[in-house]
This record gives structure tokens, C-alpha cells and sequence, in this order.
């Protein structure tokens, strides 16, 4: 059969479709790539095949214009954004207004625009002659569900740590429900029925949650969804790697891993502690008998006043090269270093709630007893002392590396990518109506 794989233009959301891309394809499966051309490269050092579609603006670039715009409108005709966004993971009932949802799904439907409505007539085009089987998308990549649906292709959704946006969606589809015919707007449905319209088809909701989904996520900490969930082993991707000089040995005394994610190479921004508070981490952990390993690009790097001598700074380290030899793991709630520390039973610290799911991911691992987490809601939570507070009680408690070990034998039972692939086929056959 022939396989398309579907990715925004970002990086990391590639990195966790190219192990399964590798099985599909050493099954004696046709696979492509499709993304935007910014990261044509990214997809062939990973040894599979690239179709650059839409343009090759920047996505940052898009995604900010995008957001500012619709934010600086929302704040205008409401005077102000207090009390409206609703958090992806809220799940209280008294909290889920209209209101609250409405607008929630008005920026919603602006960034899918920004990530997705670029690659859509490119990814169309090319669906409808080379004719995929089946596409799978990254949860984000509406532009494959689109072209799935126009082209008859069976499609499977991929979602990044666990699926608050599919609850979200059910709540926000009960609540409309409830609201007058003429109060009963539905940004998305009308975002993707527009184009599914163009190209002779139309909007289900199948569009936004896929035929069956593909989760890489521990099985007793996944939501349901409400179709069917293939689940899949965790296989580490890092890109391109190099073992570095320092790592070719056991660490001097116990080592810990501070990583922010990737993304901060292109947007600093992105930084979920600002200068000041990382600096504050650093202050407080450089009495600590540890090897603290800080991943930060070289730019941010500068604006540190201070690196403690129990403290090595480097721009990139591939996680499952570095996260073996750790004790703990501090960062930001990222897919793959969630998952290369549950893979290796490490203790994590997971900082902030910047991922969508992390008040969701960061209560349940905890409850596991693997690691612990900081909402970050208040700004005193990200201070120095509380990081270090939080960090020594992992690296003292042997509990949480039991809690961890745990949470790996489960990872480890999960079906690896070559497993997954014959269910794959047999939804394929199901789902696909060319």
C-alpha cells in the first residue's frame, strides 16, 4: 500500500513519525513525507522520502502574525482576554462556557490556518495522483485529514502526548448543542468544510479526529477518544547524532538533564523560564553534588551572567544518547523527552504547562509516582528554590525510579513500530472507501 506521512513544518512533530515511517516502509510499503519545503531536508536525513508542498514562509513567522492578529481582535471587541482562553486541559463542567469555548475555537481555528492552509492545495494535488492508501497525520496537520477525505484515503491521526484536544472537542460540540440555532458558530467545521467543499467533499468530524488514532503514550494514562486507538511502542528519533567525547563513560557523580526542547534554535522565545528564572535554577542547584547538563542554544547561553562549575553547558545532545546516564530529568513536558525518560525509568521534573496535555500528563505521572511536575501558574513556582526542592526529592527517593520502572515495563509491552504494522493494513482495508 502507499503511506503518506503528514507533519506541520516543525521538526519534533517529524521526529516521532519516522520510526514507524521506518517500519511501513521496511514492510515492502510505498512511503512519502509531506510538509512544507523549510523542512524538506529535515525529512530525508531521516532516510525518507520528501514532497515539499505550500509555501516556504517561515511557520514561526505565520504562526505569529496569525496569533497576534486574533488575539489583539478578540481583546478589542471583548475589552480584554481575562477569563476567555480556556485551558486544553480543563475539564469542569462550570468552567466550559459558551463564551469561554467559542473564542477558544476562534483561535483555535486562526493557527490551524497559519500551520496548515499553505500545504493544502500542493498536498491535494499530489494526493489525487499518486493516490495514498492511507495518510497519517500529526495532530496539528489538518491538511492531510483534508486531502485524505478528498482523495477516499483511510487516515489515522497522530496525537503528541495525550488527547486533551479530543475532549476539548466533545465538550465543545455538547455545549454548542445547547445554544440557540443562531448562536451555534463552529470555527473548524467551518475552516475545513470550506476547503472540502472546493474539492467536492464535506465536513465530518472524522476530519478532526481521524479514522483511528496512532499513540505512543503509556496506555494507562491515555483519554479516551472515542474511535479506535492503535497503541505503539516508543522508539527514540533524535535526528541526525553523535556520540560527543563526554558522554563515552560513566558520569563523574549523578547526572541530570535540563532540556527545553529543540524549538528554542529557532525561537528563543519559546523558552518556558525567561532568563532570569533559568539563572535562578542554575544558582540554586551549584551547591548540588550532580553534573547538571543544561541543552540551550548559544545565543541564550550569552545571557547568562553566571554557569556554576557543576554545571555543563551544550547547544544539542540526541536524548537517548543522554538520557541513560542521568539520575533525573528536568524539562519543559515535551513529547520526547517524556517518553525517552519513561523508556530508560528516569525520575522527571516536568516545568510549566506550556504542552497542551501537561495538566493532564503532569498529575497522572505523578499519581504513577515517576517524577513530579510544576503548573507554573505563579511565577514564584518556577523560582530556584523549588525547582531544587523538587529535583533533590527525586534524585533521595528511590520511589520515584520504582514509579518509573513501572511506567517502562508498559512502555516496553506496547506493540514496537514493526508490530503496528499489520493493523495499520488491516484499518486501511477497513476505512478506505476509493
Amino acid at each position: 500500500m502507499r503511506v503518506l506521512f503528514v507533519f506541520f513544518p516543525w521538526r519534533t512533530h517529524l521526529h516521532l513519525l519516522v520510526p514507524l515511517g521506518w517500519a511501513v516502509q521496511a514492510a515492502g510499503h510505498e512511503v512519502r513525507v509531506a510538509s512544507g519545503p523549510e523542512v524538506t531536508d529535515i525529512v530525508t536525513r531521516s532516510g525518507l522520502t520528501a514532497v515539499p508542498v505550500g509555501s516556504d514562509e517561515p511557520l514561526f513567522e505565520k504562526m505569529e502574525q496569525s496569533q497576534r492578529e486574533v488575539l489583539q481582535k478578540i481583546a478589542e471587541e471583548r475589552g480584554g482576554l481575562d477569563g476567555l482562553l480556556a485551558d486544553m486541559c480543563e475539564n469542569r463542567e462550570e468552567e466550559l462556557t459558551w463564551e469561554r469555548l467559542k473564542w477558544l475555537y476562534r483561535v483555535l481555528s486562526e493557527s490551524y490556518k497559519a500551520m496548515n492552509d499553505s500545504m493544502v492545495e500542493d498536498m491535494v494535488t499530489y494526493c489525487r495522483w499518486w493516490k495514498p492508501d492511507l495518510v497519517v497525520w500529526d495532530w496539528l496537520s489538518y491538511a492531510g485529514s483534508l486531502a485524505a477525505t478528498v482523495t477516499g484515503a483511510a487516515h489515522a491521526r497522530v496525537p503528541i502526548g495525550l488527547d486533551v484536544v479530543a475532549r476539548m472537542r466533545r465538550h465543545f460540540l455538547r455545549v454548542r448543542a445547547q445554544q440557540p440555532p443562531e448562536d451555534r458558530e463552529d470555527p473548524l467545521a467551518d475552516w475545513l468544510g470550506g476547503w472540502a467543499q472546493k474539492y467536492g467533499a464535506s465536513f465530518s468530524e472524522e476530519m478532526l479526529t481521524g479514522h483511528f488514532t496512532i499513540d505512543q503514550m503509556v496506555g494507562s494514562m491515555l483519554l479516551d477518544q472515542g474511535v479506535p486507538q492503535v497503541p505503539l511502542g516508543y522508539v527514540p528519533y533524535n535526528g541526525p547524532a553523535v556520540v560527543p567525547d563526554w558522554l563515552r563513560g560513566d558520569p563523574p557523580r549523578r547526572r541530570v538533564l535540563a532540556t527545553f526542547g529543540v524549538s528554542l534554535e529557532k525561537d528563543p522565545s519559546a523558552l518556558e523560564l525567561s532568563t532570569e528564572e533559568l539563572q535562578g535554577m542554575l544558582n540554586s542547584l551549584a551547591d548540588l553534588d550532580i553534573e547538571l547538563v543544561v541543552t540551550l542554544p548559544e545565543r541564550l547561553q550569552k545571557e547568562l551572567k553566571r554557569v556554576p562549575a557543576n554545571t555543563r553547558m551544550v547547544e544539542f545532545v540526541p536524548l537517548h544518547v543522554l538520557i541513560p546516564s542521568c539520575s533525573a530529568v528536568i524539562h519543559h513536558g515535551g513529547a520526547p523527552a517524556f517518553l525517552d525518560s519513561v523508556a530508560h525509568e528516569i525520575p522527571q521534573l516536568i516545568v510549566t504547562r506550556i504542552c497542551p496535555d501537561s495538566g493532564e500528563r503532569g498529575p497522572r505521572m505523578e499519581r504513577a509516582g515517576a517524577g513530579l511536575w510544576i503548573p507554573g501558574d505563579e511565577p514564584e513556582e518556577l523560582s530556584g528554590a523549588r525547582i531544587r526542592e523538587h529535583l533533590v526529592r527525586l534524585l533521595d527517593d528511590p520511589a520515584f525510579r520504582e514509579g518509573a520502572g513501572r511506567l517502562r515495563k508498559e512502555l516496553l509491552a506496547q506493540p514496537s513500530p514493526a508490530q503496528a504494522v499489520r493493523e495499520l493494513e488491516e484499518l486501511t482495508s477497513r476505512y478506505r472507501s476509493r
